[in-house]
């Protein structure tokens, strides 16, 4: 099987398609970027993760002295994933864990790194 690195791992739609998919999420809602392109809710959401994925491969992480942390829920019935932001940047560090615990956010850390953890003043949930 031949590989082609324009089209994404699903091949129903091209890596090209996910990143604008992804562009719109910036300016609009999920609901609203779902009823203008004609996609299924939890579709728009897949691509945009994978908008947000690509974005942290393309600028690697950069030490920050500010971060904030929120949950958002992925699903219905109280399923979470923990995201992490540098405030100072305006854009996303981290983005998982399985719920919304403390266990979830030293994920983060973790990944991070104990340099760069050194550096955050300021935790803003």
């Amino acid at each position: 099987m031949e590989s082609l690195d324009w089209l994404a791992h699903n091949p129903r739609y091209t890596a090209r398609y996910a990143l604008h998919i992804g562009a719109l999420c910036r300016k609009m809602t999920v609901k609203d970027v779902a009823q203008s392109e004609r996609l299924h809710h939890p579709t728009v959401k897949d691509l945009d993760k994978l908008y947000m994925a690509e974005q942290l491969r393309r600028h690697p992480l950069l030490a920050t002295t500010a971060i904030g942390v929120d949950e958002i829920a992925i699903r219905k019935g109280h399923a979470y994933r923990v995201v992490v932001s540098d405030l100072v940047r305006q854009r996303p560090i981290w983005f998982g864990g399985s719920g919304r615990k403390q266990t979830d956010l030293e994920q983060c850390f973790a990944a991070y790194g104990a340099r760069r953890c050194k550096g955050i003043q300021v935790a803003v949930r």
